[in-house]
């Protein structure tokens, strides 16, 4: 790293360590036709990605003394799309649920939806109208298990049914589990989930609130996945959706919860944007 200045938001010696042997193996496996190694470093793409997931920041906005948006957007995209940002995050995963006496994928998940506002630039026909909650936009769905740690994420627009995003969370906890067989959900998810959960060998339980409860009451075990999505709320990009791509929005949820385990795994912090 050059002698800048460091933001919050960088990696210190001991996160980028648990990340470094991932991307080191994959410049080895991408080595550049000219054989240039590039202008910048991978721990400042990295710190790059994770500054604009903290503040939010437009491309051209990123910081002189970080990559440019041309490098730091090369990378985002080669490993959004190659499944390079979920390797990083599953293996951190896998240690944080290690290191709390668990074994490595679980056996139960909590899934759950969140609709959030869809920026302008974001095209048209990725998003709708949420007709529950009135929002406009894209519907972010998560499976977590009870750390509240990611196993699965979808962005679909805002205006497909929770049907429709728990049978697509679904498929992916088994693609990439063999141990899930326990999903809860809330009463949004209908017959059709749980129909679905079935034919994957996985028993979605419908959690039925408690009709003489007023206000948001925290549910056992499924209250998890909504103190994940407070968490994932600290991070400015994910307030609204920015993203041109669903599958960008997605990436964005593995980079921050990357960035979020590192920390838990190396007990470091930072404040938070409304400590600032």
């Amino acid at each position: 790293m050059s002698a800048r200045k460091r933001y919050p938001s960088d990696l210190s010696d001991e996160r980028w360590a648990l990340i470094e042997p991932v991307i080191t193996a994959w410049k080895a496996a991408h080595p550049s036709v000219s054989g240039h190694q590039g202008r910048y470093e991978m721990r400042e793409i990295v710190n790059a990605i994770l500054y604009q997931s903290r503040t939010g920041c437009q491309w051209d906005y990123l910081p002189h003394d970080l990559p440019p948006r041309s490098a730091t957007y090369y990378y985002f995209a080669k490993w959004r799309d190659d499944g390079t940002d979920q390797t990083i995050h599953d293996l951190l995963r896998w240690q944080v649920r290690e290191r709390a006496g668990r074994s490595e994928d679980p056996i139960l998940v909590v899934l759950d939806t969140q609709s959030v506002h869809a920026a302008v630039n974001v095209p048209a026909g990725t998003t709708g109208k949420d007709p529950a909650k009135k929002v406009p936009g894209r519907k972010r769905g998560l499976a977590v298990d009870v750390l509240g740690l990611v196993i699965a994420v979808v962005v679909l627009a805002a205006s497909a049914h929770e049907n429709r995003a728990g049978t697509v969370l679904l498929d992916r906890v088994a693609a990439q589990t063999a141990t899930v067989s326990k999903a809860l959900v809330d009463q949004g998810f209908k017959n059709a989930v749980v129909a679905h959960g079935a034919t994957l060998g996985i028993d979605v339980e419908i959690v039925e609130r408690n009709p003489a409860e007023r206000g948001f009451v925290p549910q056992a075990k499924r209250w998890v996945v909504e103190r994940t999505y407070g968490i994932l709320m600290l991070h400015r990009r994910l307030v609204r959706d920015y993203e041109s791509r669903p599958t960008s929005s997605e990436s964005r949820v593995y980079w921050a919860m990357t960035d979020v385990i590192a920390r838990r795994l190396t007990d470091q912090t930072t404040p938070t944007w409304r400590d600032a």
